[in-house]
């Protein structure tokens, strides 16, 4: 009895805690080359998409909830001063289609949010899950090249840290 009850103690854990991850891309890595849909159903390839000029994929948990809304605002507002820098930008969670659909109309975001119901996105970076969500992220890429990464992503201060990182280069 006593050695089912550690298998289910360790078994829970583990579901909680997203079961096993690998570690996040460091710095100078390659982007991945996964694809996953967006929120008009239109596959994209991270790695072609980012083969030149910056890139920046952040994650956040669940779209149109309160952290995740300012996240994606942040970069909203900044779009201008992002995108005069060459940036594009992609906003991935473990949310359907129909679920980045409705939240990039409702805050008129102006990037592509990726639907990665199946985690393949979460996982080829290496971000931490918990029941399924991922943990908020950040990653900067130059030509392919991830050359700035934010473990701990603000909410509203997103775009406000790219911009710094971006005016310190």
């Amino acid at each position: 009895m006593k050695s089912l009850t550690r298998i289910l103690t360790a078994a829970t854990a583990t579901l909680l805690a997203g079961g096993a991850q690998a570690a996040p891309i460091a710095l100078g890595a390659t982007l991945p080359a996964v694809e996953q849909k967006d929120q008009d159903g239109k596959v994209v390839n991270l790695a072609e998409a980012g083969a030149k000029g910056y890139t920046l994929v952040y994650f956040y948990p669940k779209a149109d909830t309160p952290g995740c809304t300012k996240q994606a605002c942040s970069l909203r507002d900044s779009y201008a001063a992002l995108t005069e820098k060459g940036v594009r930008i992609y906003g991935v969670s473990t949310d359907k289609v129909d679920s980045q659909k409705a939240f990039k109309e409702k805050y008129k975001l102006p990037f592509d949010l990726l639907a990665d119901a199946d985690s393949k996105v979460v996982d080829a970076f290496g971000v931490p899950k918990t029941l399924g969500f991922s943990k908020r992220q950040a990653y900067l890429f130059k030509d392919g090249k991830l050359v700035w990464s934010d473990q701990e992503a603000s909410t509203e201060k997103q775009a406000e840290d790219v911009l710094k990182f971006l005016d310190g280069k």
